[in-house]
This record gives structure tokens, C-alpha cells and sequence, in this order.
């Protein structure tokens, strides 16, 4: 029993970890690319930083979503029972 709950919040922090990393890499890679080309055309910098900004709540989404199924894998699954684990700690 243990160790399925041991096994299981590792595989949530690392389904949490990964969205979160891929999402701050492609927000960053964005940003560069929107600094680029207001640089380039400064006319369409209004225009530009519209579509970053809600290419920016889409991107963030992810990681949120991530961790709503990651909760869900833990917890709804029933891999991992928290009155169970209450009664193990209290055990121990």
C-alpha cells in the first residue's frame, strides 16, 4: 500500500513538474519571438502583445488542466484513499 502511494504522488509531481517546465519554455520562447518582431515593426506592437497575451493564458491553461487530472489520478482513482492514509499514519 505504501508503496502504490509512494509511486503515485511521485508520478503526480512529475505529471505537475513537466507541464509547468514545457509551459514556462514556450512562454519564454513566445516572449522572445513577440520582442522580435515589435523590434522589427514597432507599428504593430499593440497588435502583437493582443495575441501574446491570450497565447499566454492558453499556454498557461496546461499546467492547470495537468494538475486537475493529476488530482484526479491520485485521489478519484482510488489509488490513493485519504482515510486509509490517515488511519496508516496514525498506525505508524
Amino acid at each position: 500500500m505504501e508503496t502504490i502511494v509512494g509511486m503515485s504522488a511521485i508520478a503526480v509531481g512529475i505529471m505537475i513538474g513537466l507541464a509547468a517546465v514545457g509551459a514556462a519554455i514556450g512562454i519564454g520562447l513566445m516572449g522572445g519571438r513577440f520582442l522580435e518582431g515589435c523590434a522589427r515593426q514597432p507599428e504593430l506592437a499593440s497588435s502583437l502583445q493582443t495575441k501574446m497575451f491570450l497565447l499566454a493564458g492558453l499556454i498557461d491553461a496546461i499546467p492547470i488542466i495537468g494538475v486537475g487530472i493529476a488530482l484526479y489520478l491520485l485521489f478519484a482513482s482510488g489509488l490513493v484513499d485519504p482515510v486509509a492514509m490517515q488511519a496508516l499514519m496514525s498506525a505508524s
